[in-house]
């Protein structure tokens, strides 16, 4: 039986896919399964994976005949996954050696549904440690409780899903996929699904991922339209949320959360495309609209005056009906 499946999309990472496979080798066990999802890459990528498939035990193989993002890669590597336990890594970042037989080691021992690790920033040559907000580290906690508090850092606001291990368990329930064709902030309707959703998690202090942070070709580096994606993934954030039970203790932290993400793109719009940066302030003010406007406006009064003045004057933008819609 394949104890832990890993699944590795890439796409046009040529320059870091071969540091990538590397740490992968100093991370196999019989009992583990590699799942690489080309995400149909232009470059030399398809000629290193074909190459690792020859020489790394455990390898299965997928290529997508059309880009799809991120979060698509990542759910073809869940339908094709056999292991118990399931992990994410990125084709630009890599791993210590062993760092997933010790992961897989904390969540046997605590045996919730899911385990969440800190990791390792790397940008250029600098290095620096990114921590779960969560004090309690290595006891089995309700992943409900880890959303709030509203004005604080939370789990929820720490998305990264290479940063854990999950039971297959939340496969079977419907928790583990990410919204099909999202090209950013795939990670935030997910992570909120899951806190939401799951019934235990822990958080440990085990460092083994570094990520590489300020890659040219990320989504996060590039300014064009898929990264205004990050409106249709806090629009499902806002949407299951006001569905949930505990609603009006949970939307204001999503309310926020969004609030601060799009004053965050606002703030630096000078790096998007001019057709982009219009679009970004259209769509943002559509989407001010659309959220509860009671909790909009107490989210507004307790942020900075910087940012919240920048919100208020888009949300009083005319807005036509199509992109509202949208």
């Amino acid at each position: 039986m394949v104890k832990l499946s890993v699944i590795v999309p890439f796409y046009n990472v040529q320059q870091y896919a071969p540091d990538t496979l590397k740490s992968l080798r100093a991370n196999t066990r019989e009992d583990f399964e590699f799942i690489f999802v080309d995400d149909c890459s232009t470059d030399e990528t398809p000629d290193i994976l074909a190459r690792a498939e020859r020489e790394l035990p455990g390898v299965v193989h997928v290529r997508h005949k059309k880009n799809g993002g991120l979060a698509t890669a990542r759910n073809t590597g869940i339908d094709k996954a056999r292991g118990e336990y399931l992990t994410f890594l990125d084709g630009d970042d890599w791993l210590a050696p062993d760092y997933f037989p010790r992961l897989l080691a904390a969540i046997e021992e605590l045996g919730c549904d899911f385990v969440r690790t800190d990791h390792v920033v790397c940008t250029a040559k600098a290095r620096s440690i990114a921590r779960v907000p969560q004090g309690r580290r290595g006891v089995v906690l309700n992943p409900r409780d880890a959303i709030l508090p509203a004005d604080r850092s939370t789990s929820v606001d720490y998305a990264y899903a290479w940063a854990g291990i999950y039971h297959r368990r939340l496969v079977d329930r419907g928790l583990l996929h990410f919204t099909d064709g999202l090209r950013t902030a795939e990670d935030r309707p997910w992570i909120w699904k899951l806190h939401r959703e799951a019934e235990s998690f822990a958080t440990v202090g085990l460092l083994g991922v570094f990520y590489r942070r300020g890659v040219a070709s990320s989504l996060t580096q590039i300014g064009d339209v898929r990264q205004l994606d990050f409106i249709r993934a806090f629009d499902q954030v806002i949407e299951e949320t006001a569905a949930d039970r505990d609603a009006d203790q949970l939307l204001p932290k999503a309310v926020r959360t969004y609030c601060a993400i799009m004053a965050h793109h606002l703030g630096s719009i000078e790096r998007f495309e001019p057709a982009v940066a219009r679009k970004l302030r259209s769509l943002s003010s559509a989407a001010l609209k659309r959220m509860p406007q009671d909790v909009l406006a107490e989210v507004m009064d307790s942020m900075d005056p910087q940012r919240a003045s920048r919100l208020r004057r888009l949300r009083r933008r005319p807005t036509s009906a199509r992109t509202v819609a949208a």
